[in-house]
């Protein structure tokens, strides 16, 4: 006897529109089930660098996700360039390379660079925008190695751009401000508050 799958109206939407299944862009090999139930996925629309309406994209913890939105709708009225939105999972969750492909992306559960404390996109409380233009620079070396911070690039971010001014207003930091190194690309929500 042959059995039928019987998928929900919305899943096969995602599928079919975007090709993305939730529970793969979502549960990584040996996350804890109890972040994988934090996570939600939302779609974005963005203007991409040859100024091209598209849509995009994002996990995110479902307690950011409503004002991630609202960041990505500010963003979409003021035509702010972004490269390209798509899952980590479609870079077999390696950050280092969707940094150098440019891709912009939150949730990702992984240690911070060269330590082992969890970075705050395995809380899916952190975005890279733009990030091969807007590198993370500690002590001289840059990520991703391609990276290059030039203000005349694209979507390269700066103290006093409109988009550090959009994701203040909803009370997310920017990792262009850290003391000690500079992640141009890094924008968080304080997970203490």
């Amino acid at each position: 006897m042959k059995k039928i799958l019987i998928l929900p109206l919305f899943l096969i939407f995602v599928v079919m529109i975007f090709g993305y299944d939730n529970n793969k862009i979502i549960k990584k090999e040996g996350t804890p089930d109890d972040i994988t139930k934090q996570m939600t996925v939302i779609e974005v629309k963005f203007y991409n660098f040859a100024g091209q309406n598209e849509t995009g994209v994002i996990v995110v913890n479902k307690k950011y996700s409503e004002e991630l939105k609202k960041i990505f709708s500010e963003l979409y009225t003021i035509k702010y360039p972004i490269e390209k939105i798509v899952p980590i999972s479609e870079y077999y969750w390696d950050d280092d390379k969707s940094m150098a492909d440019n891709n912009t992306s939150c949730y990702n559960y992984r240690v911070v660079k060269d330590s082992k404390k969890l970075s705050d996109h395995s809380y899916g409380a952190a975005i890279d925008i733009n990030p091969k233009y807007n590198p993370m620079i500690i002590a001289g070396k840059i990520y991703p190695e391609n990276g290059i911070y030039d203000i005349k690039n694209k979507g390269t971010i700066l103290k006093n751009s409109e988009i550090v001014k959009i994701f203040r207003k909803y009370g997310w930091k920017w990792g262009g401000e850290y003391k000690t190194l500079k992640d141009y690309q890094h924008f968080y929500k304080d997970r203490k508050r």
